[in-house]
């Protein structure tokens, strides 16, 4: 089920505010839960043994690491923990990848298993090793309430998308948290602004990406509004996503970590992945990149170190190659800066120069990210350049530049925190501040209205990262 979706926004989602909102706070967990497993059971109620499953392994598992503290016990229960996530997300996410390979590798044509991914499964079970670890670097407390555990586990704002929520950074909303108007109230709008952005802006730049990929008259020019298209695609899709996600957990009291920061007005790509998928990068900063030494290591490990991260980054991503090296070329370019670049700031034409090169290295990371093959994206890229002797541009391509290009321009002025700027310019005046109050609800509800328009209409609405 889409968040972006009449059955959720007109069927479910009341249904479970109702509820929740009328149930007595010792069983406003109860009826999380309950309404996550019909949210995730909706496309594939099989899976939900899954859910079950993981949910009873990681609550034994705490239970069994914190009582045993100090022992060989915990170690090993620990290590099983980790085993059984990484071995959930192998067979379901990796099996094939690995069988393909190996296939090509020895000639032999050992069958694929075919297996459908469960949604949300790379999220939930990186937060349930983040769990098992917390509780055993004695961060946390081992939750004794399974239904608490479950409702953490499988809580529907953040399942299937992320963002990667901590237990340690909700223990104490989940077991006593406050609601307030001005959190529902904040919570809406900041739903309603993630929805827009996906609607409006995500699905309009994925349709023009699928007619780009449709065309046979490819052109240079396309080819960059192709890059371009995809970059801002990915980002209004997933960051879309998030802010829905963070403005629903606010509805319910709910304080979920920020996912994204304006990432494309970084300056270093090391800046740029402080700014993405927030989340994910500091669970591999926490979870690996750290246990593994970080950077209190020789040389020479430490650039192990860091392949190692940004690879299985990549790889976290999907089963395919592209991802791997999307992964690693990330890796390289963050050592050419660690190791060339000096920290100090510069003048207005090197912050120019920086954030062109920042921009340019993750358009081209994206399109190998979007490759169904290393082939494809070879030829992507070489193109971008008229290396293969693609046209500059064609009547189509003009054709389509002219199409969107009022998406484009609010696409890129979307992507900086220019209107956010000017929005909090408007608010410090007093007189600005009441009309803009004013005026909040009815453009909210104007959105929600042309959203609603959109999906009745059945109008392009896929999700990138459900493939994750």
């Amino acid at each position: 089920m889409l968040f972006s979706s009449i059955p959720f926004l007109y069927y479910f989602l009341p249904c479970v505010l109702i509820l929740y909102f009328l149930a007595p706070k010792v069983l406003k967990n109860s009826v999380l839960l309950l309404a996550s497993l019909f949210f995730y059971g909706w496309g594939e109620p099989v899976y939900l043994i899954l859910m079950f499953t993981t949910i009873l392994v990681v609550y034994v598992c705490g239970l069994i690491v914190e009582s045993s503290r100090g022992k060989i016990l915990s170690k090993l229960t620990l290590l099983f923990s980790v085993i059984f996530g990484i071995g959930l997300l192998g067979y379901f996410k990796y099996a094939d990848f690995f069988i393909s390979n190996f296939n090509s590798v020895t000639g032999l044509s050992v069958p694929l298993l075919n297996i459908a991914l469960p949604i949300g499964i790379s999220f939930y079970t990186f937060q349930t090793m983040s769990y098992v670890i917390d509780v055993y670097r004695g961060d946390v407390k081992a939750q004794k309430n399974p239904v608490t555990l479950g409702m953490y586990v499988a809580m529907f704002p953040q399942l299937i998308a992320g963002p990667i929520v901590r237990y340690s950074d909700i223990v104490t909303e989940i077991n006593d948290r406050k609601h307030s108007f001005e959190d529902i109230s904040n919570g809406i709008a900041r739903f309603i602004i993630g929805l827009s952005k996906k609607v409006l802006i995500a699905n309009l730049l994925g349709e023009m990406c699928d007619i780009f990929r449709a065309s046979d008259e490819k052109s240079v020019i396309f080819y960059w509004m192709y890059a371009i298209g995809f970059s801002l695609h990915i980002y209004f899709d997933f960051s879309g996503y998030s802010d829905m996600a963070i403005g629903l957990g606010r509805i319910f009291g709910f304080h979920f970590i920020e996912n994204f920061n304006y990432p494309y007005i970084s300056k270093t790509i090391s800046e740029f992945w402080r700014r993405w998928h927030m989340s994910l990068g500091s669970w591999f900063r926490d979870y690996v990149y750290i246990p593994l030494g970080g950077n209190r290591v020789p040389f020479i490990r430490w650039i192990f170190n860091i392949l190692v991260v940004w690879m299985l980054t990549g790889f976290w991503h999907g089963a395919s190659w592209n991802f791997v090296l999307w992964g690693l070329l990330f890796a390289l370019l963050l050592l050419f800066e660690k190791l060339a670049f000096k920290k100090k700031e510069g003048n207005i034409l090197k912050n120019i120069i920086s954030r062109i090169y920042v921009l340019f290295f993750v358009m081209i990371s994206f399109v190998l990210f979007n490759s169904t093959d290393l082939s494809r994206a070879y030829t992507d890229i070489i193109s971008l350049f008229g290396i293969n002797g693609v046209k500059l541009i064609t009547p189509e391509t003009l054709y389509y530049l002219k199409s969107y290009a009022v998406i484009f321009i609010i696409a890129i002025i979307g992507a900086t925190p220019f209107s956010v700027k000017v929005y909090k310019k408007l608010k410090s005046n007093k007189k600005c501040e009441l009309v803009l109050n004013a005026a909040e609800p009815v453009v909210l509800l104007a959105l929600l209205t042309v959203i609603t328009a959109f999906l009745v209409d059945g109008s392009f609405n896929p999700f990138l990262y459900f493939r994750f």
